[in-house]
């Protein structure tokens, strides 16, 4: 029997937005910000850090309770009872240890700026503590979705430690932040990870030499189903060569593999899987379909070695072990059209990122901002006895012990040299990657954009198309800034196909010729597939929280990320035929409850991914980072979108909400989950403008100062989190406030400046 459920009453209008979304490189934002080294201070119970640190301790993973302080100059951030522990491989057993740093061990679902976890990495090997910090902005450079980074300064106890390197960790909110979704296996590739076959049954790959499963599965770790896995590696190994570009690329996304390799060499990246079948991960995005690669622990590279191989100048094309069978390298490279996208790529790189007119005023960026704080060092020198004098030498020279027979910039200019020697170019076809489209109900355009690029010029774009398996429809894309395509001339292209008006399966793929008269499509058989369905139902998500810490607790008083519905109907609605998703691919993602909800009411739902506790327990967590959130329609209306929209980044305990209620577009608000959303409240406005501000201490009892590098503050208020005055131009000296006799709980700082400018900062009083 369908269950009839009460909620909140009130009656608006029906409104639907559709964007298609994802952020393969997110910006740095407050935690990786570059510019300047940001200071760490845990403090943690004397006797707790004489154990983790003892000997024998070193391959201990329990999360030690801590309190984690971050100031980087412009936010100053507590955290208590988060949890503080060795981290790495070699690492645990060195003087300068690496740490995992995890705001969610303690306090299940905590996130701190859309992250779970850190990774503060001692660089204890490299005698630059930059080898690290250049990779991953290379791998950006070179369009690989990666992990953001920056130096900072590591205190413990209020007494400074070192430099570390702060690397984001790769885990449910890392690929949630850059597909849109972490619904896949997420597997950690550990040595031997050599990707050989071994057999059909998908079991033999959990494998688990050393104690831990050379793939070791990350999420969905419940199902423990490894046959996807299992099925890319045997079509890797077992495809013929003439059918390999064609069954690989639907299980991986081999286009951006081929970056990773070019970036393998000319880092010397020799610790990943072509030579020592090591650190990497792989993702099945479900957006796609594909395994995505993602890298992993690249200190050992740019000349620090350990066998006695010459890398700066092994050849390009023979980078894998001499006397082992690498198939992610060997058969790739097998496919001559790979094997000369490949050199396209590396040539790329090496003109216009690699080379050492570009390049090395970055790096001598990076020794400048770390400089000062390297002299003072005192784990530095420990493992291996370098000094200061030997960190300044190392960027340019060979240092005199074993693993470090080539100065970093020498490496460079080597391994730059000798690819360029090494090079094999040919004319390719045009390449077609970055591939996608909106999810269109019936009476919407459709939009389908790619990015194609080649050695000569591209004569033409199109795509070819067909609609519920009616004949094929080719048509012209353009790069011409005028059909969904981003800018003019920028390697764009893109159409705009006029609504269906009714229920389809839409089938396309791309296509593209070059002036040599090279064609080239994608995908390369088959087609990609939009399902266009039509949906008129009055629902709306009408607000959420995608960082909540003390706003609104659920049914097991935990504090989850939540959405609200709004009914925009005059008549009920049966919830149990509509879907919840957080990923435009997979819109049945989460059954609604079996309930019906009345005209103008609310409902809120927990997207915790801990259904087990109750049936408004969605199964993913939204990410404060941004992403999609999403209403669908049933199977019969083929998922058509209900009302959905891609969200940025969230600030926790801020709301975002329909204003006017549930027809308006999303506003920074506070949050009234279950009632009506009201005028949303300049306190609110400019949240994430970038100056340099201090307010500290945060949490606050009494005097709380506030300063900017200029000392351009004009007055500041201060509200509650009902949008309440609670005083006004309360700015003294010009560096403190008095509060006055507050409740414990959260408030917001509305800061005006000389200019005029308005920002919102969080502050918390705490008795």
């Amino acid at each position: 029997m369908k269950k009839h459920h009460f909620l909140f009453p009130f009656i608006l209008f029906f409104i639907s937005i559709n964007i298609f979304s994802q952020n393969l490189f997110p910006d740095p934002g407050q935690v990786f910000r570059d510019n300047v080294v940001p200071k760490i201070n845990i403090l943690i119970p004397a006797d707790s850090l004489d154990v983790m640190l003892a000997s024998g301790n070193e391959e201990s993973n329990y999360h030690w309770h801590a309190t984690f302080i971050f100031d980087n100059g412009e936010i100053m951030d507590t955290l208590e009872n988060i949890g503080f522990r060795l981290r790495g491989n070699t690492s645990r057993f060195s003087e300068k240890k690496s740490f995992k740093i995890s705001f969610n061990t303690y306090e299940p679902g905590r996130k701190w700026h859309g992250l779970e976890k850190l990774n503060i990495n001692g660089e204890h090997n490299d005698p630059t503590i930059a080898r690290s910090k250049i990779c991953w902005d290379l791998l950006r450079e070179m369009d690989v979705p990666a992990s953001r980074s920056n130096h900072v300064r590591l205190h413990v106890n209020n007494q400074y430690v070192g430099v570390f390197l702060n690397v984001e960790h790769v885990d449910e909110e890392f690929v949630q932040l850059r597909y849109g979704n972490n619904d896949g296996n997420l597997y950690k590739c550990l040595w031997p990870a050599d990707l050989n076959y071994k057999g059909d049954d998908p079991d033999l790959y959990k494998e688990a030499p050393f104690g831990r499963r050379t793939y070791d599965l990350r999420t969905n770790v419940a199902m423990d189903d490894y046959s996807d896995i299992a099925h890319f590696i045997d079509v890797l190994n077992n495809t013929p060569i003439n059918e390999l570009a064609c069954e690989l690329e639907k299980v991986f996304n081999v286009d951006t593999y081929l970056k990773v390799i070019a970036f393998d060499i000319l880092s010397g990246n020799w610790d990943g899987p072509i030579f020592n079948k090591n650190n990497f991960y792989l993702y099945h995005n479900l957006a796609s379909g594909k395994f995505e690669y993602i890298p992993f622990d690249l200190d050992n590279t740019f000349g620090i070695d350990w066998f006695g191989i010459d890398w700066a100048n092994r050849n390009i094309y023979e980078w894998d072990a001499d006397d082992e069978y690498r198939p992610i390298y060997e058969r790739i490279l097998e496919v001559p059209e790979y094997r000369d996208r490949y050199s396209f790529y590396m040539n790329q790189f090496l003109e216009n990122i690699y080379d050492t007119g570009i390049l090395f005023p970055k790096i001598e960026n990076i020794k400048s901002s770390i400089s000062p704080y390297v002299e003072s060092d005192f784990l530095y020198p420990l493992d291996y006895g370098f000094d200061f004098q030997q960190f300044n030498d190392s960027y340019e020279m060979a240092l005199g012990y074993f693993h470090t027979p080539i100065g970093l910039k020498e490496f460079i200019t080597e391994r730059n040299n000798s690819a360029v020697q090494q090079l094999a170019l040919n004319n390719i076809a045009p390449i077609i990657s970055s591939i996608n489209n909106n999810q269109p109900n019936i009476f919407q355009d459709i939009s389908i954009a790619a990015k194609i690029e080649d050695d000569v010029a591209i004569v033409s774009a199109e795509i070819c198309y067909q609609i519920n398996g009616q004949p094929l429809i080719c048509e012209t894309m353009h790069d011409d800034g005028q059909h969904a395509d981003n800018l003019a001339s920028d390697g764009i292209y893109g159409i705009i196909i006029n609504a269906i008006g009714s229920p389809a399966t839409f089938e396309y793929f791309v296509q593209s010729t070059d002036n040599s008269n090279l064609i080239s499509r994608q995908p390369i058989c088959g087609f990609n597939e939009i399902l266009i369905g039509n949906s008129s139902v009055p629902l709306v998500v009408n607000e959420f929280m995608a960082s909540n810490d003390t706003t609104i607790a659920d049914n097991a008083g935990e504090f989850d990320d939540w959405v609200e519905l709004f009914s925009l109907s005059d008549v009920p609605i049966y919830l149990g035929n509509y879907f919840l998703s957080d990923n435009e691919s997979i819109p049945d993602k989460w059954l609604l409850p079996d309930l019906w909800i009345q005209p103008g009411e609310y409902l809120i739902l927990w997207a915790d991914s801990d259904d087990d506790q109750g049936e408004f327990h969605a199964n993913f967590k939204l990410s404060a980072g941004g992403e999609f959130i999403g209403l669908f329609d049933d199977a019969a209306n083929n998922f058509a979108l209900i009302d959905g929209f891609d969200f940025g980044e969230q600030m926790t305990d801020v709301a975002s909400a329909r204003i006017p209620n549930g027809t308006g577009p999303f506003q920074s608000a506070v949050a009234t989950p279950g009632a009506y959303n009201g005028t949303a409240t300049s306190v609110f406005k400019n949240n994430f403008i970038n100056i340099d501000l201090n307010i500290s201490p945060n949490p606050f009892n009494g005097e709380l100062y506030i300063s900017t590098k200029n000392n351009e503050i004009k007055m500041v208020d201060l509200y509650d989190v009902d949008g309440k005055v609670i005083f006004k131009n309360n700015y003294l000296n010009k560096n403190k406030i008095n509060t006055p006799n507050l409740i414990s709980g959260i408030y917001f700082l509305k800061i005006k400046l000389n200019n005029n400018l308005e920002i919102t900062r969080k502050v918390i009083f705490q008795k």
